[in-house]
């Protein structure tokens, strides 16, 4: 399929996502010499490699030709996984009174965030390996972006949330039910849906503003924000500048406040004197743990490793770490550790269900 270099505006090329020839029958104005290479426009040099595309390439499992059945079943049953599980536990948190507490209903709004994460990006790659297709439009690739980035930040957000919760409940107990009233939970979990949504227009009106991109060819499976936003040619300030916002808000805000909680649960608990005590106390903030170790450290294990090894087959297998092993693994994690989720999963399967009258 042939590509055409052309000049566009910035207000039209992004939201029309492709580019039309000039018509042959007019022929342009000369153009000053001393303004081919102004900042408006790139040279004809330049423009060689400067194009406006309609859709882009995913050639990120292009490498294994011979495995496309392999990879076709092993990404098919991890994201039937991880979709039932968590399932289970939004089920498990509906259909149990004794589950109705803030942390479960935080936990069930994770369960429904890592569905929709993992939804937005598997289900098309599955269809591509079956197809043989690598291509998906500017549209959908802008849909998948914004998609990625909610669901992402979500995930971020309500880990904070609970590690909130579980300092509310160890260090003040007798004020648990007082502080983490309803109204604060849904509130809480509202603000973390805002400040997704937020994150994720900021980064489509800076993909919006793209008017040449370097490559229609992207490295991975999916449309993956920073690999997107790599391929605008124009100053890098407003990219460098809303990359240092969402850090700030998405990466240094939710760790300060998990340490900062869990500093205070840790001289909570030690101060307790005897030791069956403090292990009930720690039980509670297990699973919690072992899901913010699992996502932070595959985040960070992705951004080192690129940082480090600019290897595209270790971006790809990066990228897979943290969007579909870690949504797969982190209902194993609370229905493994958790004794409640386990006594009402068995509750749930043998069918004795409680119902609130």
């Amino acid at each position: 399929m042939g590509l055409t270099t052309v000049y566009i505006t910035k207000a039209t090329a992004p939201f029309l996502g492709e580019c039309e020839t000039a018509d042959p029958r007019h022929t342009p104005k000369p153009v000053p010499k001393n303004k081919q290479t102004s900042a408006s426009h790139p040279s004809n040099t330049e423009s060689q490699n400067l194009t406006c595309k309609s859709e882009f390439h995913l050639i990120g499992l292009l490498e294994y030709p011979d495995l496309q059945p392999v990879l076709f079943g092993l990404f098919l049953s991890m994201y039937l996984v991880t979709v039932l599980r968590n399932l289970l536990i939004i089920l498990a948190f509906s259909s149990d009174p004794h589950l109705h507490t803030p942390m479960y209903f935080f936990l069930s709004n994770l369960s429904l965030a890592d569905i929709c994460f993992i939804s937005t990006m598997v289900p098309k790659m599955i269809l591509d390996i079956q197809t043989h297709s690598r291509v998906i439009s500017y549209v959908g690739c802008l849909t998948q972006i914004s998609c990625l980035i909610i669901f992402g930040c979500m995930d971020d957000l309500l880990l904070t949330v609970m590690a909130y919760d579980r300092f509310v409940a160890i260090c003040h107990p007798l004020h648990y039910p007082v502080i983490m009233n309803p109204h604060l939970c849904g509130f809480l979990v509202f603000v973390c849906f805002l400040l997704s949504l937020l994150d994720s227009q900021l980064h489509n009106f800076i993909v919006l503003q793209f008017a040449y991109f370097k490559d229609v060819e992207i490295y991975n499976f999916c449309c993956e924000p920073a690999q997107i936003l790599n391929l605008d040619c124009s100053e890098p300030f407003i990219k460098n500048l809303v990359t240092c916002f969402a850090g700030a808000i998405f990466g240094f805000f939710p760790i300060s406040v998990i340490l900062f909680s869990y500093y205070k649960i840790v001289s909570s608990i030690l101060r307790i004197p005897s030791s069956g005590g403090k292990y009930k106390s720690f039980s509670t903030c297990g699973s919690h743990l072992s899901v913010v170790g699992l996502f932070y450290g595959t985040s960070v294990g992705v951004d080192l490793g690129s940082a480090v090894s600019h290897s595209p087959r270790k971006g790809v297998a990066s990228s897979v770490m943290y969007t579909i092993v870690t949504p797969m693994l982190n209902p194993f994690l609370y229905s493994l550790r958790n004794r409640d989720i386990k006594n009402a999963l068995r509750r749930f399967h043998s069918g004795k269900v409680y119902i609130r009258t």
